[in-house]
């Protein structure tokens, strides 16, 4: 059975840099030769990249974990590693990413080729090159590489199409997409046949096209999560025109201006926004019995309607005799022609401009944390900390002097005082411990 997935969670770890490397040059007559040691490699980033040719988050139900390859060691005679390449993941046109930790939406994938960074490759480590100084021509100091970054996202499927088609269930939606496309949707005599959106393209006489996309029944309540509810919803945002089906052949003459208030009304209530675009009331099913006078009866009730604006333009078809379908499509392409791109994310007031990888606000966040553990060992913590920890070569002494410089410079060593720290205590930062002298 092809399934339809428009909600998944992944988790995305970019690589780490390559280390640094301490080396010396030795060469016959070259006295003095000095440090050598090359930089790491950048570690590979992790993109998401809009592909075309997929329509639904399918891949990714069996394969939610990502990892990029790391950057490679720097080398003697000061040649940088080789940089890892980034991950390339591909995704259907009309997804939006969420990161898990924040809340908030960092991109929006909707263009052809549309590229987005989720998790950056961490930069290689300094040789020791970069370390000689006059005091110190010879340092045998180098840095680790940089970690990637890693992010939980939630990858969401909006349908990218032109029109919409919106209605109760049952109204005739999935019937008018197969006649006018090559789509071939669910058809049955019962409610929410479709549960999920399906996509077809109208291809005109007159050589104009476009998307429209046969969307799951709504129902009252559907704003609140009733029914299909905000599955259908999400799916409509992206839509330029509506073709709001209205079923006419009830044996209730005015169920069809109670369904169609019904639909207008949770539309306004999930987005106002929606409510602005385009829209053409369908009458449908017109080849039955009923459907010549409730369409009277529909058009009276509009008519007497003091809430609407604007009375909205009525089409009556038949998708089984094909009656009237074509003039409609044709109608749908003026409508289209004149019709721009809405705001698709109105509902969203989080969307940031710019598509990049999301940085965390750090204004508040400390360079460093203390706490001390049930055996009294003082342990160090903080993302500034163990960053600046995990990029230090612990196997040079010059490394471990330094490593201990930048933490007195941040401050570290004045806060253990002040915390009661006494000489010879321990400090551990995650799994390194030290002893700690006055």
């Amino acid at each position: 059975m092809n399934m339809f997935v428009d909600q998944i969670k992944i988790e995305v770890h970019a690589g780490k840099g390559g280390d640094g490397m301490v080396a010396f040059r030795r060469e016959k007559y070259v006295p003095n030769g000095g440090p050598a040691g090359g930089d790491g490699g950048r570690g590979g980033s992790i993109i998401l990249k809009v592909d075309e040719g997929l329509r639904t988050l399918m891949d990714f139900r069996y394969h939610r974990i990502f990892k990029a390859k790391n950057g490679g060691n720097g080398m003697s005679k000061q040649m940088t590693g080789p940089s890892a390449e980034d991950t390339i993941i591909a995704v259907p046109q009309g997804t939006t990413v969420r990161d898990l930790d924040t809340g908030k939406i960092i991109g929006d994938l909707v263009e052809k080729d549309q590229e987005l960074v989720v998790a950056k490759g961490g930069r290689g480590g300094r040789g020791n090159i970069h370390f000689a100084s006059a005091k110190n021509p010879a340092p045998e100091i180098a840095e680790n590489g940089e970690p990637g970054e890693d992010h939980y996202l939630e990858l969401e499927l909006k349908m990218l199409a032109d029109v919409g088609l919106i209605g109760f269930p049952s109204v005739g939606k999935s019937t008018l997409l197969s006649v006018v496309t090559g789509a071939k949707p669910k058809i049955a005599a019962y409610e929410f046949t479709t549960l999920t959106p399906n996509l077809g393209m109208v291809m005109l006489p007159d050589g104009r096209d476009f998307a429209m996309a046969d969307m799951p029944g709504l129902i009252e309540g559907a704003s609140k999560g009733i029914g299909l509810g905000l599955k259908f919803l999400r799916h409509i945002e992206r839509t330029r025109v509506l073709l709001h089906l209205v079923d006419m052949s009830s044996e209730d003459p005015h169920q069809a201006i109670e369904r169609y208030r019904q639909i207008n009304k949770e539309l306004a209530n999930y987005d106002p926004e929606l409510l602005k675009r385009p829209q053409i009331v369908v009458a449908t099913k017109m080849d039955l019995p009923n459907s010549a006078d409730n369409l009277a009866a529909f058009k009276a009730d509009l008519a007497a309607d003091k809430t609407l604006e604007k009375q909205p333009e009525i089409f009556p078809i038949s998708a089984v005799t094909h009656q009237g379908v074509q003039q409609l499509m044709q109608l749908t392409a003026d409508l289209l022609d004149k019709t721009p791109a809405f705001d698709s994310e109105s509902h969203d007031k989080e969307l940031v401009a710019e598509y990049r990888a999301a940085a965390p606000d750090k204004k508040d966040e400390a360079d460093f944390t203390i706490t001390k553990d049930e055996d009294g060992t003082w342990v160090l913590g903080g993302e500034k900390l163990i960053r600046l920890f995990k990029m230090t070569d612990l196997t040079h002494e010059e490394s471990q002097l330094r490593f201990a410089r930048q933490l007195r410079h941040m401050g570290v060593d004045d806060a253990l005082r002040a915390k009661g720290v006494q000489d010879g205590d321990l400090v551990r930062i995650e799994k390194f411990v030290f002893e700690f002298i006055q």
